[in-house]
C-alpha cells in the first residue's frame, strides 16, 4: 500500500484496527519469562487464531506479532543476530492468515533503551536498530508501519527515520499518555502531533496507558492541528488483580460505546489494545455501523516543538521572540568558551533568555578554529535538555543544518534558507526530510535587491520550489532582510515593505533580526525598539533580539496590545499592572498568613516580593530558623517533588531555587548573629553542584540545614569547577566540602574533586549526594562520607567535623 491509498482509505472510512495480542497470547498458555514472538513461531497456529478472530472481528489491519523483535529486545534472550529472520516469519504468519482480508502492518515498538540527547544511546545506533528489524519486516511482505506504545518522541523520531530512510509506505505513530495527558518523557499530545506529522507520519495517535475514557481527552487536544489521519488503541478500562491474574475491567460493550464518542470528535482509525479482544473489536464495528469518518476541523498554525513544549506564532499570536545572544559574534567568553569545548556560558544564555520572556532560542556557533558541525550538535543536545523552548538552527552550511536536525528532539526552525541555488537545491530537500519550518531569505546568487520589488520575486521563487517538496506556506517564516540605516536610511522602508506584503498578499509569516538596522550608531536599543514598533505595525509575526532589554521587551507587549494580539492585555497588564491583575492564587492567598505567603513565594518563584513578605514575618515575632525550618525548606522540598513528578520544568525549578536562595541570604545575617552571640564554632563548608551539572535543588536545601545547624556555608552555586572548588576550600580554611551532583554525566566530576584534594594535600573531609549516587560511589571515590538527603547531610557533616 503506498502513501495516497492510505490516505484515501482514512478518507472514505473508518479503519478498524485490532484489539490486544499480548494478553491473548497469556490465555492461551504462553510461558512467563519467554520471548513472546519466538514462543509465537513455535506455536504459529496460536496467532493465526487470535487474528483469524480479529478479521473475523471486522478488523482493516493487523499488527504482526513484531513488538519486541528489535536487536536490542532479542538480546535478552539470545535471539539478536536472529532479527531479519524473525521478523520476515512472523509477517508471513500473519500475511497467510490475512490474505487479502486486510492488511498487515509491521510493528515497532520502544526499545526499553534512552535516547540521545536524554539517554545514553547515540541516535543513529537506534536509528540502525530500527532499520535492521524494518528490513526483516519488509522481507516478509508487509503493507505499512506501526510504531506503538512508545513512551520517548526522541525514540519515535528514529523509528520513523528508519523507515523514511528504507523505504515510502505508510507510517503510523502512536505514543502513550498518563492520566496526566503527558508521555513518560513529559511531551503534549499537541507536542507530539506536530512533531511527528511534520517528520512525515502518515497517522498519529495514542494507545494502551489508560482506557477510551482518559484517551478521549488525548485525541481532543490533537485533533484541532491534525493534517493526517488520528489513531486510538485504548485498553478494555484499568487492570486489577483477581486470583494472581491481571484482568481489564471494561466490557466489549461499554467499550464499543466508546467508538462513536471517538469518530464523532474526529478519530479515523480505532482498535484496542491491552485486555481487549476479538469481541471488544466486534462492539467497536457494530457501533460503528453506518457512520462514515466526520470532517476534521483543521486550524491552521504554525508552530515549532521542543520535545516538551510547542510555540504557535502568526497574526492572532502575540510576537515571538527569538532570542539571539547565543551567537559568538562580539562574545569574548563565549568564544573562547565553544573553543575550548565548553558550554557554560551557553546554558546560561540559555535560561536568561528563557526568563526574560524568549519564546524560541536562536543558536549559532559559526566562528574561526572550530569544528562548527560537532559544537553545533553538542549545543542542540544540550539545550534540549537545558531548555524547554523550541530552537532555530543558525548556520550557513548545510551539512552542519543536517547534522543538528538529525539529532534536534522536535521541530526546529532553520536560519535560512536563500534564492542561492547550490544551497537551495541542498537544503529544501533536507528541511522537508526533518519536518523542519525554514526562514526564507529574499537574496539569491545576483545578491539582495535593494527595493522591496525585487524580493518579492525571489520570496515567490523559493516558495514555489518549496511547494514542489511538499511544504505548504505555514512552513516558511519570510525574512524581510534588515540592511543598516546608518549606510542607507532608505533599507528600513524596503524592509517594512516586504513584510507587509508577505502579511498581507502572500499570508505567511515573517521575521526581522532587529540589531541589524541599527549597526553603527550609538543608542542603538532607541533605532532597534522603534523599528520593532513599525515592523509589528505591518504585521511583524517574530523577532530576533535580545530579550534582556528591557526596552525591546517593553514595546513588544505595547505592541501586542495596541493590535489586539494580547487578547484583553492580559500579558501587559500581568507583567507591568504592580497588582492590578486579580489572579485565582491571589485571590486564594489573600486571607494567607505571612509565613504561608512565603511558602507560596517559593513555590511559584517570586523573587521580587519573598524579601518583603520576611521582613514583615521578622517584625511579626517570626524566629529566622522558625521560616526556615517551617516554610523555606518544605516549600523547596514541595519544588523538588513537583519537578520529579514532571509538574514542574527547568525554568521552574530555576525560579524557585533562586527566590530561596534570595531569602536565605537575607536571613541569613540574622541566623550568623545568633550563633556568634552564642559563642560556638562554626565549622566551615564549601558547597557545590560539580562541573557540568546546573541542577542544585537538593545542594541548597543541606547548605540551608547545615547554615542552621551551626556551619558557616560557602556555596559556590552549580558547574562548578574541581580548580575552583579546592582554591575556595584552601582560601577559606574549610574543614567539609559538600559535592553534590544529578546526572550519571556528571557524577564523574565528583572524583575528580577528591583526587585533586588529595594531590594537593588539603586536609578535608568531603561528603557527596544526589539522585545518582549512593554510598558505593562514595567509598569507590575515596569520598568521607554519602547521604541521602538533607536531614542526613546535617548528621554526617556534625560526625566529619566533630560537631556536638
Amino acid at each position: 500500500m503506498d502513501k495516497a491509498l492510505f490516505k484515501q482509505m482514512a478518507a472514505e472510512k473508518i479503519v478498524l484496527l485490532d484489539g490486544a495480542t499480548g494478553t491473548e497470547l497469556h490465555k492461551r498458555g504462553i510461558p512467563k519469562n519467554t520471548c513472546p514472538e519466538q514462543w509465537v513461531l513455535e506455536h504459529p497456529h496460536v496467532l493465526k487464531e487470535i487474528q483469524g478472530e480479529y478479521i473475523k472481528a471486522g478488523s482493516d489491519i493487523i499488527f504482526a506479532c513484531t513488538f519486541g523483535v528489535n536487536r536490542i529486545k532479542l538480546k535478552e534472550f539470545g535471539l539478536q543476530d536472529q532479527v531479519r529472520e524473525m521478523n520476515r516469519e512472523l509477517v508471513r504468519i500473519s500475511k497467510e492468515v490475512a490474505g487479502t482480508s486486510c492488511l498487515v502492518a509491521g510493528d515497532l515498538a520502544p526499545t526499553g533503551k534512552f535516547v540521545e540527547p536524554f539517554g545514553d544511546m547515540k541516535f543513529d545506533q537506534l536509528v540502525d536498530v530500527y532499520k535492521e528489524q524494518v528490513q526483516g519486516l519488509l522481507s516478509g511482505g508487509v503493507d505499512l508501519f506501526v510504531i506503538e506504545t512508545m513512551i520517548d518522541l526522541q525514540e519515535t523520531r528514529a523509528a520513523v527515520l528508519a523507515i523514511k530512510e528504507t523505504c515510502d509506505l505508510p507510517v503510523i505513530t502512536s505514543m502513550t499518555f498518563d492520566t496526566s495527558g503527558k508521555t513518560l518523557t513529559a511531551s503534549d499530545p499537541v507536542t507530539v502531533l506536530i512533531t511527528l506529522q511534520s517528520l512525515g507520519a502518515d497517522a498519529v495517535g495514542a494507545n494502551c496507558s489508560t482506557g477510551p475514557k482518559d484517551m478521549l481527552k488525548v485525541v481532543e487536544l490533537m485533533l484541532p492541528y491534525a493534517k493526517v489521519p488520528i489513531m486510538v488503541k485504548p485498553n478494555a478500562g484499568l487492570p486489577r488483580l483477581v486470583d494472581g491474574n491481571t484482568v481489564f475491567d471494561m466490557g466489549p460493550e461499554e467499550f464499543g460505546k466508546y467508538a462513536v464518542d471517538f469518530v464523532e470528535k474526529g478519530v479515523g482509525l480505532i482498535g484496542g489494545c491491552c485486555g481487549t479482544t476479538p469481541l471488544h473489536i466486534k462492539s467497536v464495528r457494530e457501533n460503528l455501523a453506518g457512520l462514515k469518518p466526520a470532517g476534521r476541523k483543521f486550524k491552521p498554525y504554525q508552530a515549532l516543538t521542543s520535545t516538551r513544549k510547542t510555540v504557535f506564532f502568526g497574526d492572532t499570536y502575540p510576537v515571538t521572540v527569538v532570542g539571539e545572544r547565543i551567537n559568538p559574534t562580539g562574545k569574548k567568553q563565549l568564544s573562547e568558551e565553544l573553543k575550548n569545548g565548553k558550554f557554560t556560558e551557553v546554558k546560561r544564555l540559555a535560561v536568561e533568555q528563557v526568563e526574560n520572556g524568549a519564546e524560541i532560542l536562536d543558536v549559532n556557533v559559526g566562528m574561526p578554529g572550530i569544528d562548527e558541525k560537532k559544537t553545533m550538535v553538542k549545543v542542540v543536545k544540550l539545550l534540549s535538555s537545558v531548555v524547554e523552548s523550541p530552537l532555530c538552527l543558525d548556520s550557513s552550511s548545510p551539512d552542519v543544518l543536517e547534522a543538528a536536525l538529525r539529532i534536534y528532539p522536535g521541530r526546529a526552525l532553520i536560519n535560512s534558507i536563500s534564492a542561492e541555488k547550490a544551497k537551495m537545491q541542498r537544503m529544501l530537500p533536507i528541511a522537508r526530510k526533518y519536518g523542519a519550518m525554514f526562514i526564507l531569505l529574499p537574496l539569491s546568487d545576483e545578491g539582495i535587491p535593494g527595493q522591496a520589488q525585487g524580493r518579492y520575486e525571489i520570496i515567490h521563487n523559493i516558495i514555489s520550489a518549496a511547494k514542489a517538496y511538499g511544504f505548504e506556506t505555514g512552513d516558511i517564516v519570510v525574512d524581510g532582510l534588515v540592511m543598516s540605516v546608518s549606510s542607507n536610511q532608505s533599507t528600513a522602508e524596503e524592509t517594512l515593505k516586504v513584510i507587509s506584503y508577505c502579511t498581507e498578499t502572500i499570508g505567511c509569516a515573517t521575521i526581522l533580526g532587529l540589531s541589524n538596522v541599527s549597526f553603527g550608531l550609538p543608542n542603538r536599543s532607541y533605532i532597534n525598539s522603534a523599528f520593532l514598533a513599525m515592523g509589528i505595525g505591518k504585521g511583524l509575526s517574530m523577532a530576533i533580539a535580545n530579550p534582556s532589554s528591557e526596552i525591546i521587551m517593553a514595546i513588544k507587549a505595547a505592541c501586542d496590545v495596541l493590535t489586539v494580539r494580547d487578547k484583553n492585555s492580559f500579558a501587559y497588564i500581568s507583567k507591568y499592572g504592580e497588582g492590578n491583575v486579580v489572579k485565582p492564587k491571589i485571590v486564594e492567598q489573600k486571607n494567607l498568613k505571612t509565613v504561608d505567603k512565603i511558602f507560596q513565594s517559593v513555590l511559584e518563584g517570586d523573587r521580587e516580593n519573598v524579601v518583603g513578605l520576611l521582613q514583615e514575618a521578622l517584625d511579626e515575632g517570626t524566629k529566622p530558623g522558625g521560616i526556615i525550618d517551617g516554610y523555606l525548606i518544605p516549600a523547596i522540598t514541595e519544588v523538588g517533588n513537583l519537578y520529579e513528578e514532571k509538574k514542574y520544568f527547568l525554568p521552574q525549578l530555576i525560579q524557585c531555587a533562586e527566590t530561596m536562595k534570595t531569602a536565605f541570604d537575607y536571613l541569613a545575617p540574622f541566623l550568623a548573629g545568633e550563633r556568634e552571640r552564642s559563642g560556638k564554632q562554626i565549622p566551615v563548608v564549601v558547597m557545590a553542584t560539580v562541573k557540568g551539572d546546573i541542577h542544585d535543588i537538593g545542594k541548597n536545601i543541606v547548605a540551608l540545614m547545615l547554615r542552621n545547624n551551626g556551619f558557616t556555608v560557602h556555596d559556590l552555586g552549580k558547574n562548578v569547577s574541581a580548580e575552583l572548588i579546592i582554591s575556595k576550600s584552601k582560601e577559606l580554611k574549610a574543614q567539609i566540602i559538600g559535592l553534590s551532583a544529578l546526572l550519571t554525566t556528571t557524577m564523574v566530576e565528583m572524583k575528580t574533586v577528591v583526587e585533586l584534594a588529595r594531590s594537593e594535600g588539603l586536609e578535608v573531609k568531603i561528603m557527596i549526594g544526589g539522585a545518582v549516587v549512593n554510598e558505593s560511589y562514595a567509598e569507590e571515590i575515596g569520598a568521607d562520607g554519602y547521604s541521602k538527603d538533607a536531614y542526613n547531610a546535617v548528621k554526617l557533616a556534625k560526625k566529619l567535623s566533630c560537631l556536638k
